[in-house]
């Protein structure tokens, strides 16, 4: 009882009913089992999946990890709560404070939904738990040190990430989320609607799209980011990891790149085996340009961000090439410009360890295999100390990059942790799975789009020399760790 977590709860109960009838049986005594999926060999009490799935919701699954607010990621909750009042106790949703704020005032609220939760009066059949961001200290030893109860042999620690921008900005002090600016979200500035220009109440100002500089741009301050999480969540008795992703957008294109931490702290648990899978959206394929993805994924950019977790990877593999490459990154940056590239452009090289360098490697040299990635031609491992390299079809270094006033520019998180290994070793990210979730259906006739995006995953990440495999779930289908 209670050894289960959703993470996420956009459609619930009606998820499960699904997989139940997708795999009931009947077993030998006349009781209902699961032949398959996520609950396999389960035995259920009752009859109808309907029963059973109201069943599993209040008694199996212990609690509920919610990522980020948005109703496709809430609304399953919110219809199905009501279930919770024939169970034993109120059921746990977990989440970080911003989350939680939200859930709190804009839905179980008694105006859209009643308060089903234990504060301010409510029902009580929800008991909200804030997490800490970044694990709690106070909690867990060794490898499990952050990490919380989050049902019966699971724990876990949530980081958060990006989900694009918004007008609305959370405020610890005051536990809620307030409006930036003005309520208008557009990126052309001709587009203009009645309430284009409007009071700013938070700044006690006057907000007008028109006079904004830079509307959308990621210094501008009348945009906040939109928080989403990411949870490790850990297998208590053997150490085995998973991270489950909400939505998140590209460090690159980011108001706040925040996905570098998460990698960070995913690296070393990749290079001892302990993290064996990532389940991470993937909403459009390529085709989508930045400034339509609303702070989602494509393959593209799904690939530039496994390849700065396959460089951490390779830092703790080989130590001391990191602090090499970071002399060599602080160089590269003091450098003046070079002829062809505007005074507030930089573009940054790639640094390649002396242990990935192969004799005879000239800047821009290209081995005759075929693909996207800057690589080093065959010959015996060099010692001599490293150098740089550079390759202008390299994808992961894009044109020169606006640079801001402080000397930052985008996507630094990522592009200064480009680091290139030889197609001859073992890939960094080797028996790592990577699960695409939250694809974005076009709704029309056509190959399904996961097929799309998979394809282009997989010849992304064979030409990366990444060595993860990339999978699309089926519905109700159960994936063993």
């Amino acid at each position: 009882m209670g050894s289960v977590v959703a993470v996420d709860a956009g459609t619930l109960l009606s998820g499960i009913i699904r997989t139940l009838e997708q795999h009931t049986a009947e077993s030998e005594d006349g009781k209902a089992i699961m032949k398959g999926g996520p609950f396999t060999g389960l035995e259920l009490p009752h009859v109808t999946a309907q029963a059973n799935a109201a069943y599993i919701f209040r008694e199996i699954i212990g609690a509920v990890l919610i990522t980020h607010p948005h109703l496709d990621h809430l609304a399953g909750l919110a219809i199905n709560t009501p279930l919770v009042e024939a169970g034993s106790g109120p059921k746990t949703v977990a989440a970080l404070p911003s989350v939680i704020s939200a859930i709190k005032n804009h839905m179980f609220n008694d105006v859209i939904w009643p308060n089903l939760s234990d504060e301010d009066g409510g029902a009580g059949l929800i008991t909200y738990q804030r997490l800490v961001e970044g694990g709690n200290p106070r909690f867990g030893r060794g490898e499990a040190r952050g990490y919380v109860r989050a049902c019966e042999g699971l724990l876990a620690r949530c980081l958060s990430i990006s989900h694009g921008k918004c007008r609305q900005k959370y405020h610890p002090e005051t536990g809620r989320h307030h409006r930036v600016g003005s309520s208008v979200f557009t990126g052309d500035p001709l587009m203009l609607s009645s309430r284009a220009i409007s009071a700013d109440h938070t700044d006690a100002g006057i907000y007008s799209p028109m006079r904004s500089p830079a509307l959308g741009a990621g210094k501008d301050a009348s945009y906040a980011s939109v928080e989403s999480s990411a949870f490790f969540i850990r297998d208590h008795n053997t150490g085995r990891e998973i991270i489950v992703f909400g939505d998140t957008e590209p460090d690159s294109v980011s108001l706040d790149p925040r996905n570098r931490r998460v990698w960070e702290v995913a690296a070393p648990k990749v290079a001892s085996g302990t993290l064996r899978a990532i389940f991470i959206e993937c909403s459009y394929n390529d085709d989508v340009d930045d400034g339509s993805l609303y702070g989602h994924l494509c393959p593209r950019h799904l690939i530039a961000e496994l390849k700065v977790l396959a460089a951490k990877v390779v830092d703790i593999q080989n130590p001391g090439q990191g602090l090499k490459r970071k002399h060599e990154d602080e160089r590269i940056s003091s450098r003046e410009p070079t002829s062809g590239v505007s005074p507030k452009s930089t573009r940054p090289q790639a640094y390649v360890p002396s242990k990935y360098r192969r004799q005879g490697t000239t800047p821009g040299q290209r081995s005759g295999r075929s693909g996207t990635r800057s690589r080093v031609n065959s010959g015996d491992y060099s010692d001599e100390p490293p150098e740089l390299v550079h390759d202008d079809q390299t994808p992961s270094l894009p044109d020169p990059v606006d640079v801001g006033d402080d000397g930052s520019y985008a996507g630094d998180s990522t592009m200064q942790d480009e680091v290139h290994w030889a197609d001859s070793e073992r890939p960094p990210l080797t028996g790592l799975s990577v699960y695409i979730i939250h694809i974005k259906d076009t709704l029309s006739d056509g190959p399904p789009p996961e097929d799309r995006i998979l394809q282009e995953l997989r010849a992304h990440g064979a030409a990366a020399h990444l060595g993860c495999e990339f999978f699309v779930p089926r519905r109700g289908e159960g994936i063993w760790i």
